[in-house]
């Protein structure tokens, strides 16, 4: 989404002490029925109308409307100025796909390399992230290839299973494409401050392509408390495509 690259480069250039506060967001609207007529052209939107993101019956996402936008600072002059802080980013990333078949079959090998990139730079262990928001679109073929580049960067420093809520704001309130990355920031921003998890809608039965029971993640299908011990912080990670 190019709203997680607006996040991205504003917290790059925060970090570097280039300039000292950012809005940083995305805006979505359908003034058109150009872009609906083009996705239902090449077979990109459900059939149902529902989002049914890493469910056996995905086939294709929803359009939807939005906008989100956050003001971002470096923690040390928000402490300091005694700003309401709803969130701290630990890090981010972005890398370039390459060749692939199309937009709908991204290359699970780049989101792999960019996952485990942040976490190594940044001093991330995935066993300390309770919740991943997916891209999640609910379509058929692009939702095991995600899967597969998060359980590939996990697996590469944990063997724990079933800890890691896996979820995506698309099955509430559809794919809104240049805000779809900031909407599935402020969705955890909003969880992080419950501290609860919320649920993915529209999942009964995962897509056969994917592997749930031996991975580290599971769909939250109910809401829940985000329950964490003593000491530990809530951590969660946002994956986005654009």
């Amino acid at each position: 989404s190019s709203s997680l690259v607006a996040m991205h480069l504003a917290c790059q250039a925060l970090w570097a002490n280039e300039i000292e506060l950012a809005l940083a967001g995305g805006v979505s609207a359908a003034t058109t029925p150009g872009f609906y007529l083009q996705a239902s052209n090449a077979g990109m939107l459900s059939s149902t109308g529902r989002c049914h993101t890493f469910d056996d019956r995905a086939d294709g996402f929803v359009p939807g409307e939005g906008a989100g936008v956050v003001v971002l600072k470096r923690l040390g002059d928000a402490l300091a100025a005694g700003d309401h802080i709803h969130a701290v980013i630990r890090g981010s990333g972005i890398n370039q796909d390459g060749t692939t078949n199309g937009i709908t079959a991204p290359s699970a090998l780049s989101q792999e390399r960019v996952e485990r990139d942040v976490y190594a730079a940044f001093g991330i262990h995935p066993e300390d992230i309770q919740v991943v928001e997916a891209h999640g679109t609910g379509t058929r073929l692009g939702d095991p290839i995600e899967f597969r580049a998060l359980r590939q960067s996990f697996g590469a420093s944990t063997s724990k299973i079933g800890y890691c809520a896996l979820g995506s704001i698309k099955t509430n309130i559809g794919h809104t494409l240049l805000a779809a990355g900031v909407a599935g920031v402020l969705k955890l921003v909003m969880a992080l401050k419950h501290r609860q998890i919320p649920p993915s809608l529209h999942f009964e039965r995962g897509n056969a392509q994917i592997d749930f029971e031996s991975s580290p993640f599971y769909v939250p299908t109910t809401l829940r408390p985000w329950d964490v011990a003593p000491g530990v912080p809530r951590r969660a990670a946002v994956s986005s495509f654009g």
